[in-house]
């Protein structure tokens, strides 16, 4: 069961590492005008932040509050996203995310001899709508945004023995974003709260990931006309309210002292990660090739943080992508 709870924990603990700027900015499309973004990335990590206590035997023995740096097997995952907005109208924008994802894990190739899944993962889709152009005369605009996480286009496998693209349920983030052109640059805030379901695909070995709070922001400076920089900071912290049934606590098969509120945190923060919080930074590098054309080079990493912005029950991994971009 071991091995297990390492090969299911990779997933789960690197779900979120492909961070898209137009996808955390405050404004909207004009009406029939695109914006087009195909990514390569790819994320790869060793390590997480983990709040469970181990014995000399790498043996769980309990939990705490203090976040410790384990080594964990190695995890890679190349992507190639399709990220499009659209506006509807000059204040209603609707966007879509696509991922192809190829994963490899040293832990599948060492308990089956498999790299690990490849295909289409979880599917964004959302909308923003501006609700101020110039929030109380101090030149910010504000807008509300609304997107669904679509786990559809693959088949889950069972959370106990099987990597899978996605998590395998559905979640829905609303949030407030915020934005102000600054000279030759700009900033932006995203703050929100992502609801996240229960996972029921395999009733009734049933599982609720944690909600969160996320809070995203960023900013951008056009160094010379043909090159601009940008980055971002990005923090989530789960509330809490994550949840096993007691059916997947049979099935997992983890007794410490014979007690099942032992066996619940093992499950929600190492072998299914559904408390996770994190701290995340990115740079990166845009070219304008043409009006129109646009190259951008990206690299995100995550943090360890402090309290209360600090990652824990999370992968610590690193992001290299290269975009290209087309706007009409």
């Amino acid at each position: 069961m071991k091995h297990k709870a390492l090969l299911i924990c990779l997933f789960f603990l690197t779900g979120f590492f492909f961070i898209s700027d137009p996808v955390l900015a405050a404004w909207t499309q004009p009406k029939g005008h695109a914006y087009n973004q195909l990514t390569f990335g790819h994320y790869v990590t060793k390590k997480k932040f983990t709040t469970l206590m181990f014995d000399s035997s790498g043996e769980i023995i309990g939990w705490g509050d203090d976040v410790n740096r384990v080594q964990q097997p190695k995890f890679t995952s190349t992507k190639i996203t399709y990220y499009g907005e659209y506006g509807i109208i000059d204040s209603l924008t609707v966007f879509i995310t696509i991922p192809w994802d190829w994963q490899k894990s040293d832990d599948t190739i060492r308990y089956s001899g498999e790299r690990g899944p490849s295909g289409v993962g979880d599917i964004g889709l959302g909308l923003r709508y501006n609700l101020v152009q110039n929030l109380f005369g101090s030149g910010v605009l504000m807008s509300l945004q609304g997107e669904v996480k679509i786990p559809e286009a693959y088949e889950y496998g069972s959370p106990l023995e099987d990597l899978s693209l996605g998590d395998g349920q559905y979640d829905a983030t609303l949030a407030l974003l915020f934005g102000r052109g600054l000279g030759k640059g700009y900033a932006w805030l995203n703050a929100g709260y992502k609801f996240r379901f229960e996972n029921n695909q395999f009733d009734p070995i049933n599982f609720r990931p944690s909600d969160q709070i996320k809070v995203i922001v960023g900013g951008g400076y056009a160094v010379t006309s043909w090159l601009s920089i940008r980055g971002l900071i990005d923090w989530a912290k789960s509330v809490g309210n994550a949840s096993v049934s007691q059916e997947l606590i049979i099935e997992n098969g983890i007794c410490c002292n014979g007690r099942a509120r032992h066996q619940d945190h093992v499950l929600i923060r190492d072998t299914l990660g559904l408390e996770p919080s994190s701290l995340a930074a990115g740079i990166d590098l845009a070219f304008n090739i043409k009006p129109q054309i646009q190259a951008v080079l990206t690299y995100n990493r995550d943090l360890n943080g402090f309290k209360p912005f600090e990652s824990r029950d999370w992968s610590l991994g690193e992001t290299y992508s290269l975009a290209l971009v087309y706007m009409y």
